[in-house]
């Protein structure tokens, strides 16, 4: 039976069939690659074309690779668990959805609040890094006076990001299917652009460049002390989490950033034609991709420069990129080719990173917790309303704020969505296990403990000053959520008699059609 108040549950059944309520249905049109790409479009992107360098220069040094790996296997235990979750539930919303159907309505707020700072967040940083970019690509081609920032009246203006935003949100308005193929084609050139920054950084390797392979810590850097540090570091009374052991620790709580985006995958199963089948393979087969593309790139980058050379501090301007490599060893052409394809790599990151915020927002909306307007579909069965607010919220941040220090705070958010998906999964084995499953994790629930035990050691990881920011965004969905969303939601208004009941729990809940 569902809970009350708080804790009451939305039952599988009730999810499914509002998908096919008329003004709030999304079209089912994508496949199994269409989820691939769309993984692999939005994880290859920021972390590895930014964050493996700066990683390695501040925190971990050459051991940046096994940061990689680190976060890699964590993110696979915690894919397993979102794919057995999307193939039963193949609702928009991802976490949000699967939280909705197993801890509660309460939890599920708090985690749906939770993914719209880690989209937003991050796409309105990454829009800022594009447009760093754009910015580098023009002055190879109109010189040096080329600039993507001016200032009105004092205040900052990015017009490069906010163009980003405005045409990747008419994309996404125009449709999904539209936005796959669009993935593909970039996501093409910069995995083109990987490989040869892997083939061609091979002949610049200098094995003594990997010694000492986990430097001896340090304080500094971005791992420095104080509220700077990782929480771990500070329990355990270290002065810091620069290099040694902490830094190889917080090097992987980091570049976790670069994975995210497979969980994104999973908010698009109500748009697809099977999801059953094809959510798990576009879930795990991106994840397998992206992990053995920055394993070997992290390697290459670290045996081309000595780590300090990647240090933040040694760049005057504060941005060490794998561009900044192969420009240490005077192969300025290379660096033009991996500007330009790093400006591609991050139009996808951003475009499928507002896919998510989009769909979690929308699946909120339609179960009354935010204004029921918003989930709206358009024509085109693509939630035009929810693209628009997306893209002013996302455009007024990348316009007019700075966005450095942000990959942490989402980070810590996509952790803690990956833990209640990962427990979710076994609560929904013992609570329904007459569900028809298209996926079924391995060695339950071995797998799922890992996953939760890998994700909060990462957590434990991230910086003491992340965690009071985290806090803070937290309190303020509660604070929301018992002003507006307690009351306004659908499945409390079901239960007090105000619309009409769930339908009951079958052995065999309604599916997904696939037209094809």
């Amino acid at each position: 039976m569902p809970g009350t108040g708080l804790w009451r549950t939305k039952s599988i059944e009730q999810s499914i069939a509002d998908t096919d309520e008329p003004d709030t249905k999304l079209r089912r049109n994508l496949s199994a690659w269409d989820l691939t790409v769309f993984g692999v479009a939005v994880m290859i992107g920021a972390g590895i074309f930014t964050l493996t360098a700066r990683t390695a220069g501040d925190i971990a040094g050459p051991s940046v690779s096994l940061a990689f790996v680190f976060a890699g296997i964590a993110c696979a235990l915690a894919a397993l668990c979102y794919a057995e979750f999307a193939s039963t539930v193949p609702v928009a919303g991802s976490a949000y959805t699967f939280s909705y159907a197993t801890f509660g309505e309460f939890l599920a707020w708090i985690i749906g609040w939770d993914l719209i700072l880690e989209f937003a967040v991050a796409a309105a940083a990454v829009a800022k890094g594009w447009s760093s970019y754009l910015q580098t690509v023009l002055r190879y081609v109109f010189g040096e006076n080329v600039t993507t920032k001016f200032e009105i009246g004092g205040l900052p203006v990015d017009w490069g990001s906010l163009l980003l935003i405005v045409v990747l949100a008419t994309l996404l308005t125009l449709g999904t299917k539209l936005s796959s193929r669009f993935s593909l084609v970039i996501t093409t050139i910069k995995v083109v652009i990987v490989l040869f920054v892997i083939i061609l950084g091979i002949a610049y390797i200098s094995p003594d460049n990997y010694t000492p392979f986990i430097p001896p810590a340090a304080e500094g850097g971005d791992g420095g002390g104080g509220v700077d540090q990782s929480l771990l570091s500070a329990m355990l009374g270290g002065s810091g989490s620069a290099y040694g052991a902490f830094g190889l620790l917080a090097g992987a709580s980091l570049v976790f950033f670069a994975f995210i985006g497979f969980d994104i995958v999973a908010t698009t199963a109500e748009e697809t034609r099977n999801p059953q089948r094809s959510v798990p393979r576009g879930i795990l087969g991106s994840l397998a991709i992206v992990t053995v593309l920055y394993v070997a790139t992290s390697l290459v980058v670290a045996g081309m420069v000595p780590y300090k050379e990647l240090a933040t501090d040694a760049d005057p301007a504060g941005r060490k990129t794998l561009a900044s490599a192969f420009a240490s060893h005077g192969v300025d052409w290379a660096a033009n080719i991996i500007s330009i394809g790093a400006l591609a790599g991050l139009t996808t990151v951003v475009m499928v990173l507002m896919l998510g915020q989009t769909r979690v927002l929308f699946a909120m909306s339609r179960d009354g917790l935010l204004p029921r307007a918003l989930a709206k579909t358009g024509k085109r069965g693509t939630p035009a309303r929810v693209n628009v607010l997306v893209g002013v919220a996302v455009a007024i941040a990348a316009t007019f704020f700075e966005a450095d220090k942000l990959e942490e705070m989402v980070n810590v958010g996509t952790l803690f969505a990956f833990v209640l998906v990962s427990a979710g999964v076994m609560v929904l084995r013992r609570t329904r296990p007459d569900l028809k499953r298209g996926f079924r994790v391995p060695l339950m629930p071995l797998i799922p403990i890992l996953a939760i035990a890998a994700c909060l050691w990462l957590m434990l990881n991230l910086t003491v000053l992340t965690w009071l920011r985290f806090i803070g965004w937290m309190v303020l969905g509660v604070i929301i959520y018992f002003v507006y969303s307690k009351r306004a939601s659908l499945l409390g208004k079901r239960q007090n008699g105000d619309l009409p009941a769930e339908p009951a729990a079958t052995a065999e809940p309604p599916v997904a059609k696939d037209p094809s």
